[in-house]
């Protein structure tokens, strides 16, 4: 509930960015690549270490034309011009905050249209390039 999506051009720095409060359910995924480094040293045991890191960020947001972070959405994925987020757990001032900042490409966004519900669009944003790990002291 206390979570925030901060959006703004590619390479903004994170006090500049625009909070996005049109957004609704959030799921941050990290997660890294596996390499097999097993030996015969490993008493047969496999042994794992990760690779590269992939974040991708899904969410929800009303299709409200007019409002800055829907439009800033829309244009990246038509536009396929990255946009830098920071997906954090609290306000970006607020100590103890933390969550990635990069800027995303907007791979998914697709409109839902429920009978009862309102209009709503379907984002996944995956990271292009990282910036840092934010963690507000």
């Amino acid at each position: 509930m206390n979570a925030k999506i901060y959006q703004g051009p590619a390479g903004t720095a994170l006090g500049s960015l625009d909070e996005m409060d049109n957004v609704k359910d959030v799921s941050l995924t990290l997660e890294a690549g596996e390499a097999d480094v097993t030996t015969r040293a490993n008493q047969g045991w496999r042994a794992t270490a990760p690779t590269l890191r992939e974040c991708t960020a899904e969410f929800e947001m009303l299709w409200k034309p007019g409002d800055a972070g829907f439009a800033a959405i829309k244009n990246a994925f038509l536009t396929s011009t990255p946009l830098r987020l920071a997906v954090l757990s609290g306000e970006s001032a607020t100590s103890g905050t933390e969550g990635p900042l990069g800027d995303f490409s907007i791979t998914n966004f697709s409109r839902n249209e429920p009978l009862e519900e309102a209009v709503m669009v379907s984002v996944t944003a995956k990271l292009a390039e990282f910036d840092q790990w934010v963690e507000v002291a």
